[in-house]
């Protein structure tokens, strides 16, 4: 039953309502006072409010502004007896979806409600639709993704900070955008700024502008990317990278959105959306000191965590195809699917680079594969290899190994395997140690102190 909210401090106004809205079937609640209103809209759901403009106490835009930022959803109807120009704007601009002018024509207020519930009732049809595929460039339709989509698209509307963790390759950036494609931002500047990615001596005047002759090279004045977000939302990827003198300006900013350029004199205010992002732990970056605890707060009003792909593999097949079809476009094939190996190879695999690296694995098969359909061959060599790995451990079948009778030295067996190991990881990188240490699954340090142990290599 649709449920309605009447607020007046009349009471022959909210018992006329009530009445009326009641021979219309719909559920309806009326109070005496915003405060009182606002105390059961936190605590229940309403569809529409019907909100008197003046009242003791708290007032009808005030409660209006409120009640829309709990629930954006919500309808409104503003309903007064001291009508302005003035206040109506006011109103229109809080959100109402009408005003009307006490006494006002019953039918036609009820064809308004009717109306305005049908328009409700249209947006979560095609909410629902959108969420059923895929969602603002994100893809995947299992129950972690979709109760993804149904968070970006209820706070979308707020101004509130937004806090994005999850691995890297898994969308961070796309939830971003999608949050600001469906934000009332829409048409503003989207500014993505990558702080692992700029220099520590030139990511303050990137962020903030300065002025000309602020330093040496400053020969005319410049906006920061703070500046160039004005009116929309400043997308800070990787944000426990900023160093700690960094962080507090930053803070400053979040605090009282007004901006100092190097060199500057004026503070300017600016008008963004901050949504930040990071793939480290930043509970335990903020335990040991490397990002502060009141930064921390600031930007995690909301936090939305992105599941890794291997913990939502019934997306795996959606999502390959969805490639698929992007880079028969971009590489002028025509691939008209892929093959039940080549899935079961995909889908087994367990993607550290998550859906990035399922993206650069279906480029490569598009671009080499020679027939309608990619087969395992076309694959990039570890999703097949460790394929292979987990079928053999599945099926029991491991290396055969032979002990002598005098027994063996385990532990030197052992090194002498994992020494192995690494030089033909090494073979395969060309050295690269970086890369030698990512096809391992160990981190760079563990491959230093690996070399070091087997050769001496202090590097």
């Amino acid at each position: 039953m649709t449920r309605i909210m009447v607020v007046d401090d009349e009471r022959s106004m909210r018992e006329f309502l009530e009445i009326l809205l009641r021979k219309e079937g719909y559920g309806v609640s009326t109070f005496g006072s915003a405060e009182n209103a606002l105390e059961s809209f936190i605590k229940e759901s309403y569809d529409l409010a019907i909100v008197d403009l003046k009242m003791p106490g708290m007032g009808g835009i005030e409660l209006l502004k409120k009640i829309k930022k709990l629930n954006p959803e919500t309808i409104v109807i503003v309903i007064t007896a001291y009508a302005s120009v003035e206040s109506a704007v006011e109103a229109m601009k809080a959100g109402a979806y009408d005003y009307f002018i006490k006494p006002f024509n019953v039918e036609e207020i009820k064809l308004h409600i009717k109306r305005a519930l049908k328009q409700r009732r249209l947006e979560e049809e095609n909410r629902d639709l959108k969420l059923k595929y895929g969602f603002n460039g994100l893809v995947g339709t299992s129950h972690r993704m979709r109760e993804l989509y149904r968070l970006i698209m209820n706070v979308a509307p707020a101004k509130t900070n937004i806090l994005i963790t999850g691995e890297s390759g898994t969308g961070k950036e796309l939830v971003a955008r999608a949050i600001h494609t469906e934000s009332p931002r829409k048409g503003s500047p989207f500014v993505a700024v990558n702080c692992g990615a700029i220099p520590e001596n030139l990511i303050e005047s990137e962020l903030f502008g300065y002025e000309k002759g602020a330093f040496t090279g400053a020969h005319s004045p410049k906006e920061g990317l703070v500046e160039l977000a004005d009116g929309g939302t400043l997308f800070l990827d990787e944000i426990t990278e900023l160093p700690l003198n960094l962080q507090v300006k930053l803070l400053r900013f979040i605090q009282d959105r007004y901006i100092r350029r190097i060199g500057g004199r004026e503070e300017k205010q600016v008008d963004i959306r901050l949504i930040a992002a990071t793939n480290r732990d930043i509970d335990r970056e903020v335990r040991e000191g490397r990002f502060r605890e009141d930064l921390y707060y600031r930007i995690n009003v909301i936090r939305i965590d992105i599941p890794p792909l291997r913990e939502r593999k019934e997306d795996i097949p959606h999502i390959a195809m969805h490639f698929v079809e992007k880079y028969n476009k971009e590489l002028g094939k025509n691939i008209t699917g892929i093959s039940e190996e080549a899935m079961n190879c995909l889908v087994e695999y367990h993607y550290p680079g998550n859906v990035r690296e399922l993206e650069n694995a279906i480029e490569r098969a598009v671009a080499l594969e020679m027939d309608s359909l990619i087969s395992p061959t076309s694959l990039p060599p570890a999703i097949r290899e460790s394929t292979r790995s987990h079928r053999k451990m599945e099926t029991g079948m491991h290396p055969h190994v032979e002990i002598p009778h005098e027994g063996v030295d385990l532990e030197r067996l052992v090194e002498e395997y994992e020494k192995g190991i690494i030089m033909e990881a090494l073979r395969k990188t060309g050295g690269v140690k970086k890369e030698a240490a990512r096809l391992l699954g160990i981190s760079f340090r563990s491959m230093r102190y690996k070399l070091s142990k087997y050769h001496g290599d202090k590097e």
